[in-house]
């Protein structure tokens, strides 16, 4: 599994980075939305940690991006702000499976994480071989 965590917060994107990673994933941290594009673009990731207010560019213009580049890619928000507290962001962002908040344990976030990318790492492998998951 690959996460894609964008965290402004350096030491809050490094400890979620750490629980995801005993977690078995392999997990790249940046910072803005620029680096989360830049990301996106060279890699594959199936599940991605995304801040919904960065210091640096739009999350939204992330997830976005992420939905045309790498569609089976689940995007789970994180917030300290009441932006979309009333669910919403499940309409702006088809590719949001959840929305919780940073101070969400660091080992309740990994299991969220850990949950929607084995689901995306199982379609991205079925579209890439359409012979995984057959049964014989």
């Amino acid at each position: 599994m690959r996460t894609l965590i964008v965290q402004s917060n350096y030491a809050l994107g490094q400890v979620w980075a750490r629980h995801l990673e005993r977690l078995g994933s392999l997990v790249q941290h940046v910072s803005t939305g620029e680096e989360a594009i830049d990301a996106i673009q060279d890699m594959h990731f199936d599940v991605i940690v995304l801040d919904l207010v960065l210091s640096q560019g739009s999350a939204l213009a992330v997830a976005d991006y992420a939905n045309f580049s790498c569609p089976n890619a689940n995007v789970v928000f994180v917030t300290d702000t009441t932006f979309f507290s009333d669910g919403s962001i499940f309409v702006h962002s088809s590719n949001a499976r959840a929305f919780i908040e940073c101070a969400t344990p660091p080992k309740d976030l990994a299991a969220i994480v850990l949950h929607y990318g084995q689901d995306a790492s199982r379609a991205h492998a079925a579209q890439n071989n359409p012979a995984v998951g057959l049964s014989g």
